[in-house]
This record gives C-alpha cells, sequence and structure tokens, in this order.
C-alpha cells in the first residue's frame, strides 16, 4: 500500500466504516482505537506493522492500561477492520497475546419497589424515557432514537429500529404510557410546526432515504420521540436538526421478563438479546431479587424447566400478545 499520512487514513477508516452503514458511534471507537494504535508505534507507517505491533498493543492495553475484556476485544476489532478493509492486509492468526480477563457477574437488578421510588424521581421526559426503559426492556440509546412512527398506541406495541446487531424488533407498549405519549406527541406536533417555521424542522434520515424522499425529514412520523430542545449539527453531514445511567430500569424489566413462569427464548427475543445464556442470567437474578423483596414457594429446577418447555415460544407475529409478559409497570405521571 502506497505511503499515506495519518489524517488521510482515518478518512480511509471513515469511509470504509460509512459505507457498510455502521453506526456513528461504532465510526467514533474504530477511528479512535486506529489512532491510540499509531500513537502506541510513534506513527510508524501502518503499512510497516504487521501481527507482532498489533499483539504488543493488545497486550499493552490489558497490562499497562488494565483495560476491561470488552474493550480489549473492541479494539482488536478495531484493527482487524483497519488492517481488512483499508490496508487491504490480512493479519495471521493472532495468538501470543495477553488477554484481559472477562469477569462473570450477575446484573444488578432493583426491586419493583426501588423501582418504583427510583421513578417517582423523575419528572416530564425523563420519566418517559425511564419508563420505557423499564417498562418497554429498551436499551438507552433505543429509547432515544424512537421516532413518532415508531409507536402504535391502539395495538400498545412499539418498534425497535436498527437496534443491537442491526435487528429490527416489536416489543411492548404498557398501558400506563399510552396517556402520557399521547399527551407528548401533541406537544412534539407543536414543537415541529414551531421548529419547521424557524427553519430547524429536520431531521436525519436513515442512509440514502432523503435522496428518494426529498421532503420526508419533514414528515412528523420521521420525527424523533425525544428531540434535543436546540438545534444540532449531524456530525457527518453538517447539516442542523433537532436530534437529541438508566440501564438499571432495563436490567429490571428483563428480570421481570425472564422469571421461572416465562420461556427463555421468548424472553430475549422480546428484550433483543443474542444469546439466551444472557437470559439465565437474569433469571438468576430474578430470583436473587425475589428473595431479597419477599419470600416465594420454591420450586425444584427440573419442574420449572419441564414447565418451561410446554411454554408456546411462537407469541409474536405481527402483533404482540399482550398478556405473555407483564411486569409491574410504572404509574401514570
Amino acid at each position: 500500500m502506497p505511503h499515506v499520512d495519518k489524517h488521510q487514513l482515518l478518512d480511509q477508516i471513515r469511509k470504509e466504516i460509512r459505507k457498510r452503514h455502521y453506526s456513528y458511534r461504532t465510526e467514533k471507537q474504530y477511528v479512535g482505537w486506529a489512532h491510540r494504535y499509531l500513537q502506541f508505534n510513534e506513527n510508524t507507517p501502518p503499512g510497516q506493522l504487521g501481527a507482532r505491533e498489533v499483539e504488543s498493543f493488545l497486550s499493552y492495553l490489558a497490562t499497562g492500561r488494565q483495560v476491561a475484556a470488552a474493550t480489549q476485544a473492541q479494539a482488536l476489532a478495531a484493527l482487524l477492520f483497519l488492517y481488512k478493509h483499508v490496508l487491504r492486509v490480512d493479519l495471521p492468526w493472532i495468538d501470543n497475546v495477553t488477554r484481559a480477563r472477562r469477569p462473570k457477574r450477575l446484573p444488578v437488578v432493583l426491586t419493583r419497589a426501588e423501582v418504583r421510588r427510583l421513578l417517582a424521581e423523575l419528572h416530564g421526559k425523563y420519566w418517559v424515557i425511564a419508563s420505557l426503559l423499564y417498562g418497554s426492556g429498551l436499551r438507552l440509546l433505543e429509547a432515544l432514537r424512537l421516532r413518532v412512527k415508531d409507536l402504535d398506541l391502539d395495538t400498545r406495541t412499539l418498534v425497535v429500529r436498527d437496534g443491537k446487531g442491526m435487528k429490527d424488533r416489536v416489543t411492548l407498549l404498557p398501558e400506563s404510557l399510552v396517556s402520557p405519549l399521547r399527551v407528548r406527541l401533541t406537544r412534539l406536533r407543536e414543537m415541529h410546526d414551531a421548529a419547521t417555521e424557524a427553519g430547524f424542522g429536520g431531521v436525519e434520515l436513515p442512509h440514502a432515504l432523503y435522496r428518494k424522499y426529498p421532503r420526508a425529514h419533514l414528515d412528523f412520523g420521521w420525527q424523533y420521540l425525544f428531540p434535543a430542545s436546540t438545534p444540532t449539527r449531524d456530525p457527518r453531514t453538517g447539516g442542523w436538526s433537532r436530534a437529541l445511567t438508566f440501564a438499571r430500569c432495563r436490567n429490571c424489566w428483563v428480570t421481570a421478563a425472564s422469571r421461572p413462569r416465562r420461556s427463555i427464548r421468548t424472553s430475549s427475543i422480546v428484550a433483543g438479546l443474542q444469546h439466551a445464556a444472557r437470559s439465565t442470567d437474569y433469571l438468576i437474578a430474578s430470583l436473587r431479587s425475589s428473595i431479597s423483596s419477599f419470600a416465594f414457594s420454591s420450586v425444584s429446577s427440573t419442574a420449572m424447566m419441564s414447565r418451561r418447555r410446554r411454554e408456546n415460544d411462537a407469541i409474536f407475529s405481527t402483533v404482540i400478545d399482550k398478556s405473555c409478559m407483564r411486569p409491574a409497570w410504572p404509574t401514570t405521571r
């Protein structure tokens, strides 16, 4: 590969990432890791660096910086992307790396009473966001990226677009959130009309949709459910728009959804979990939470598994059966 300076190389990484429609967060992380990798090797031209330098950098992260295992894995993924898609070099198998240890911990889960006290301290849009995390099992960014068209108040469902692993899914919408969301949609319509008149009513659209539908960015259905309070500039296009920890609330929802009477496979699908083993972790956390909050009758693991196998996993078609899974929804504020 001909010699390119560091800035040209980082621009090439951005170009390859955008070509594959990776998220902006992934772009920032991959560019950042490439920059740190070059700094670690004293800005040596990347064409002169190979597997040995990659192994040294990854080992330094584990021993010198003492990063988490997930951070080291992310750095490895970024470097593999750099060599494979930008430098067009296939690295040999990297096995001489000091691996950061990945601890096995159960998620921290609040009891239902603790969740209610937590939600009681929130107001306005922050209460709605936290209630969606707990009531619908959304991740934080999934909630912040919700658009008006993703809500279906009639069927009490919502659609998560481009979730983890670039997958869509349908999940439940708590009955107690229908009225607050109707009020919010009315307020959003007023804000959108005012922003449009002021010249800031547009919103970013996925990929090249703006070329197919030039006026779609002004359509109310495409607007974010939780827009920014002030106009913001898109970091990629430079255009102006109004695009805008709650993780414990999602943990509590997934835990409630993973209680022994429900199928682990069903819980995984609704919560957007990629591995059923993760649902098992939440099931264990659910039992621990139940023990700490109230006494319950013990059920043998054999009977539990037998009942779980008898459940029907095909719960969802186009409309979710809302009775299949219902944790304690937060009360309307």
